[in-house]
């Protein structure tokens, strides 16, 4: 018996994929996340169209916005009761990795409202009907951070402060922010996060920087705004998997909360590295090594050297966190919550993958030579959006290798640097 008869055979090797499968989608899931894939690459030319005035202009243009919303790629994480698709943590990654290779401030924007959905899905039904129930194409941007003040009040809380970088607010309907739960006697208790309308707040331009610009990541401003119980999600029960959701059947809103919510910032980072991989190579047959003897650069044995070395980054980065995705969509269809070690150990995978990807951008911008830096060159802009991206808060690599080494030294989660896992 020929092994594997009666199977269909994979596809050509594409070597820039990067662990795409080869053969066709046979688990629950796979076939919705190749559809919305798909989309997501009909929409490659629009976007590389429109990366430069994104960075230009310090946001994604809004018919740009428009389509992706049409496509329902903005629907990826609502919960199929309001029209959404209610995808997993694998298929954010996918899609944010396949806009990321025409342009990552579109990639994040689209992943960061895409991950606050998620919280949304977590909170209880009052909470989800306000919003998706309203409009089933409401946005939601958000800014994690406990910050700002909070006083208890009847029924909920009011709150005041300035959440800086707010990916996607320029987009959104809602914001969803972080702030201390205080007692009636003002002392914190917990911190929670918590929906507020667009009415209810303002978005100050402050988002000034050198990479992600499109991502128009400013920050959100309330004043003394009420918040009810109903549309706040309390982190420490989160953190340990207790959500207040009705719908205990939903997978993707039992998801580990802080591992989920980490990772998927990896996605824009892998299409970033697929594209730099691709444009290098494709231009190797073109571009000279100046003051040498090679007039291609891909009969450089150097040269050569150097995309083995980025291919073999980036498919690290790849392996790190389709790995991490696997384990945290196979806990969550399993009811199950991962436990501290490997939750510390997914938060090590997110970081490992994104400075592979910057390690890997440096070897490229270099194989590549000086004109890597030239305006009209797109892997200058990827090379500073990942180094952006790298430093997200949840990413911070010194940080979350401490925080990782401390629970392979059996340091109890009590005793780590954060219970943020």
């Amino acid at each position: 018996m020929t092994v594997g008869a009666g199977t269909q055979p994979p596809a050509e090797f594409d070597p820039f994929t990067f662990g795409v499968p080869a053969y066709p989608a046979t688990r629950e899931g796979e076939e919705k996340r190749n559809q919305l894939v798909a989309t997501a690459a009909s929409f490659k030319e629009l976007l590389a169209q429109n990366a430069a005035e994104a960075d230009r202009t310090r946001r994604v243009p809004q018919h740009v916005i428009d389509a992706l919303a049409d496509a329902g790629l903005f629907k990826i994480t609502v919960p199929r009761r309001y029209g959404g698709h209610q995808a997993d943590v694998r298929t954010i990654i996918d899609v944010a990795s396949t806009l990321a290779e025409s342009c990552g401030s579109t990639a994040w924007v689209v992943t960061l409202i895409n991950t606050v959905a998620i919280a949304v899905g977590m909170l209880g039904e009052q909470g989800q009907n306000e919003v998706f129930g309203a409009d089933p194409e409401a946005r939601v941007a958000g800014v994690f951070s406990p910050r700002g003040e909070s006083r208890r009040t009847e029924g909920g809380f009011r709150v005041s402060g300035q959440w800086f970088y707010g990916s996607g607010s320029l987009h959104a309907d809602w914001v969803m922010v972080g702030f201390p739960l205080v007692d009636e006697k003002g002392d914190t208790v917990d911190f929670g996060l918590g929906l507020i309308p667009h009415a209810d707040y303002e978005v100050k331009d402050t988002w000034f920087v050198v990479g992600m610009r499109g991502s128009g990541s400013n920050a959100i401003v309330v004043d003394d705004v009420f918040i009810p119980d109903h549309r706040i999600l309390p982190v420490s029960g989160a953190i340990n998997g207790r959500f207040p959701t009705e719908f205990k059947d939903e997978t993707l809103y039992r998801s580990a909360f802080h591992p989920a919510f980490t990772l998927v910032l990896t996605g824009a980072q892998l299409g970033m590295g697929r594209a730099a991989l691709k444009h290098v190579v494709e231009l190797a047959d073109k571009r000279t090594i100046a003051n040498t003897i090679y007039t291609r650069q891909r009969e450089s044995v150097g040269f050569q050297l150097q995309i083995a070395d980025a291919a073999a980054l980036i498919d690290t980065a790849h392996l790190h966190v389709y790995r991490a995705a696997t384990d945290i969509d196979e806990a969550a269809r399993l009811g199950e919550y991962p436990s501290y070690p490997m939750r510390a150990r997914i938060r090590s995978d997110a970081a490992r993958a994104a400075t592979c990807i910057k390690d890997a951008l440096d070897l490229l911008i270099t194989a590549h030579g000086a004109g890597s830096f030239a305006e009209s060159s797109p892997i200058q802009r990827m090379w500073r959006d990942s180094n952006i991206a790298l430093r997200h808060g949840t990413l911070v690599p010194p940080a979350t290798r401490e925080i990782y080494g401390k629970a392979l030294l059996g340091f109890p989660v009590e005793e780590n640097i954060t219970k943020l896992l």
